[in-house]
């Protein structure tokens, strides 16, 4: 980048400038884009010329409110589509945006560095919000006192192997409704609602990176049933490979039961109860005067 070339040319008074993009999704794919009428390669990217995608000028602050600016452009297979954005592939993808010396791509200068926020949809077209770096500061921090686990199954809190033996299975899909409802006629092994609240990954096919949750797991024999609690928002077919991850409910005795992680249990299984909190003498109740301790909540 020579971006003090970029400004000598800016301040010639006769420019050759134009506005690029980048766009960084969660899934590795990187895709480009300009306002200038023919392709530019900027910091090693390829931008487009024929996507329809535009911005909005930038207006940005000293303080940590988001900043102003939004990408419109028009949903194609060229560029973005309709259904990519549906699946969530878009979702906190990582956004660039550039001022460039079309004439010598080499100059340019990066004037926004932020991720996609919420993302609508309608007539053909669609509007993502852009978020700076600053609205991470933004985010409430810390962790809350709750009978429930606050950590993640698998992540550094939890520090649980997923991977183990016996707590997921990968298989190919047999039959499926709405890229939501799953059935196998034979996928034994498991016990009955042993994945609720599980994590539900695709491996292959056109909806391969996309994560669903599981909302019910029901066995009956040989049978099983699994349901997420929405569909994936991309084409399953039978035949697509998935990985499924046995699920936890956040509560005491499953970690210790099901998992022997308790050591690692992140909530306060102990905490009183609002009911016990909002509790008073009564003349029929004992009061001998000696601690109260909440039931455990498992």
């Amino acid at each position: 980048m020579t971006g003090e070339a970029l400004y000598a040319h800016l301040a010639s008074g006769s420019t050759t400038v134009c506005r690029a993009w980048t766009v960084l999704r969660r899934d590795g794919v990187m895709l480009g884009f300009t306002d200038h009428d023919r392709d530019i390669v900027v910091d090693g990217v390829r931008c487009r010329a024929d996507t329809g995608m535009t911005a909005k000028a930038l207006q940005q602050t000293t303080g940590l409110s988001v900043d102003n600016s939004e990408a419109v452009g028009a949903l194609s297979d060229a560029a973005i589509t309709e259904g990519e954005i549906l699946a969530g592939r878009f979702d906190g993808a990582v956004v660039r945006s550039y001022i460039v010396n079309w004439a010598q791509p080499g100059d340019w200068v990066e004037q926004f560095r932020g991720s996609f926020g919420e993302i609508t949809r309608s007539g053909g077209s669609f509007r993502a919000e852009l978020r700076g770096l600053s609205e991470a500061l933004n985010r409430p921090q810390g962790f809350a006192y709750q009978p429930t686990c606050s950590a993640i199954l698998g992540d550094t809190r939890c520090r649980f192997d997923v991977t183990s033996p016996g707590y997921f299975a990968e298989r190919q899909v047999e039959a499926v409704d709405d890229g939501r409802i799953f059935d196998f006629a034979a996928f034994s092994g498991f016990d009955d609602r042993w994945f609720e609240h599980g994590r539900f990954e695709m491996l292959t096919g056109e909806a391969a990176g996309l994560v669903g949750v599981v909302k019910g797991d029901r066995l009956s024999g040989t049978i099983r049933r699994i349901e997420l609690w929405q569909s994936l928002g991309a084409l399953v077919v039978a035949g697509d490979s998935f990985r499924v991850i046995a699920g936890c409910n956040k509560a005491a005795a499953t970690c210790r039961t099901k998992f022997a992680n308790f050591l690692n249990f992140r909530g306060f299984p102990h905490i009183p109860g609002e009911d016990w909190l909002a509790s008073y003498p009564v003349p029929d109740r004992p009061n001998p005067g000696g601690p109260r301790l909440p039931v455990p909540r498992d």
